[in-house]
């Protein structure tokens, strides 16, 4: 594993998705990873463009932006330590048709564009896990259109913070609400009033873009069916063991 930063404790296995690799599987690809700090923001990768490498996020979280036009644009989906970024690469696209964008800072083990078609040419394993890693991604994109058609800004605000939460750390996560409603692709007014009804329910506090969540069961109880369509297929991505 390629590291500059040798004192870091981040471990390649805190990505669940290589860390469901069989054995051998993993070491063979884990000398050919390598360390990434990806900080808030950061651009893997423009509409449009192909990529160099895929992520597979430790302690980050990556957003899947759909750009508009007119400039506007709306998260289709959100991946963290559950997943990797970069699917066009070993799906045979010349170019990824969505923007991603750094939502939450943290670190990321890359692997180069040759590589991976490399590992995908080679092992059944390794492209039987990216190919039901992309269909767990798909369920999400589709789950995500429908969550911002039919269901309320409240819902929608309760589903976003659940697939934050489910990848990172803690109980805390850094957002303004002029972001996330960005993110939702509503206006930054409904997600004022919605998180304020949070607040007021006691199950977050809210101050200058810090959200800290202080009753997850009670989200759960106001979230849509939409969370827990994703939190299914993530789980089952990672149910049944690939040989």
């Amino acid at each position: 594993m390629k590291n500059s930063d040798k004192q870091n404790p981040i471990d390649a296995h805190m990505n669940l998705l290589l860390a469901a690799l069989p054995e051998s599987e993993f070491n063979r690809i884990l000398p050919n990873l390598q360390l990434v700090n990806l900080p808030l923001g950061k651009c893997l990768s423009e509409s449009g463009e192909q990529m160099s490498c895929v992520y597979f996020p430790t302690t980050a979280i990556v957003s899947l932006l759909y750009n508009m036009e007119s400039g506007s644009s709306a998260e289709i989906a959100v991946v963290g330590n559950d997943g990797v970024v970069g699917i066009s690469l070993f799906m045979g696209g010349l170019s990824t048709p969505n923007r991603a964008i750094v939502q939450s800072s943290g670190y990321a083990f890359k692997l180069t564009e040759a590589y991976v078609k490399y590992e995908f040419n080679r092992s059944q394993v390794f492209q039987k896990f990216m190919l039901r890693y992309t269909m767990a991604l798909f369920a999400q994109v589709s789950q995500t259109a429908a969550c911002n058609r039919y269901h309320t800004v409240e819902q929608q605000l309760c589903r976003w913070i659940l697939l934050h939460l489910d990848r990172l750390p803690s109980n805390e996560l850094f957002m303004t609400h002029e972001l996330i409603a960005n993110m939702l692709g509503v206006r930054r007014e409904g997600v004022t009033i919605a998180a304020e009804k949070l607040q007021k329910a006691g199950l977050i506090s809210y101050s200058r873009g810090h959200i800290t969540v202080l009753n997850r069961h009670g989200i759960e109880e106001r979230v849509c069916e939409c969370y827990e369509s994703v939190k299914k297929e993530v789980n089952r991505l990672f149910a049944d063991p690939i040989e």
